[in-house]
């Protein structure tokens, strides 16, 4: 099932139920996606002094901690695989030794694209978090759903729209810079 399209880096549709999971209950889930949206920001804003669209990424793990984490760096580096969710995702599999993230959490302040929903699906990650959705290039519910496609080996929950508001609005300040 595709979600409505929602607007503009905003907060869309979240598939957020009760059976969501994760490490952080005792702490409250969401207050952990929160914080966790929290490094992402900070991460995303460091890639505005490279001239990078503002996306910071971590992953945590089943146990709630820190693993990975990035920052776009396509324009710093010339790197067209230079999304914040990539270098996340790599960070993550060589600190715990294994390019399989069972159980683990991928937090990004903007709804990932087609390759690095990709990416997320074969490091088996079981949640995506996202702030803001990308009605452009969005594969996480927005313009396709690649995580939760019924023909995916391996589907991974979407939880959207944590801080939003802030995810959003970095995004349009960098835009409205750059244009």
């Amino acid at each position: 099932m595709t979600s409505p399209t929602p607007p503009p880096y905003d907060a869309g549709p979240s598939d957020a139920g009760p059976n969501d999971a994760g490490p952080a209950r005792g702490l409250g889930v969401e207050q952990r996606y929160a914080e966790w949206m929290g490094r992402a920001l900070t991460l995303a804003g460091a890639a505005v002094a490279t001239g990078d669209v503002p996306v910071g990424a971590v992953v945590a793990d089943p146990d709630g901690r820190i693993v990975g984490e990035g920052c776009n760096v396509r324009e710093a580096r010339v790197d067209p695989t230079g999304h914040a969710e990539i270098l996340a995702l790599r960070a993550a599999a060589q600190r715990l030794g294994t390019r399989r993230l069972d159980g683990c959490t991928l937090v990004v302040t903007l709804e990932p694209c087609p390759m690095c929903a990709g990416a997320a699906s074969l490091a088996r990650v079981a949640r995506i978090v996202l702030g803001a959705w990308d009605p452009k290039a969005g594969a996480c519910g927005s313009v396709w759903d690649l995580v939760r496609d019924r023909q995916a080996l391996h589907r991974v929950e979407v939880v959207g729209g944590v801080r939003a508001a802030e995810c959003s609005a970095l995004l349009r300040d960098f835009f409205a810079e750059h244009r």
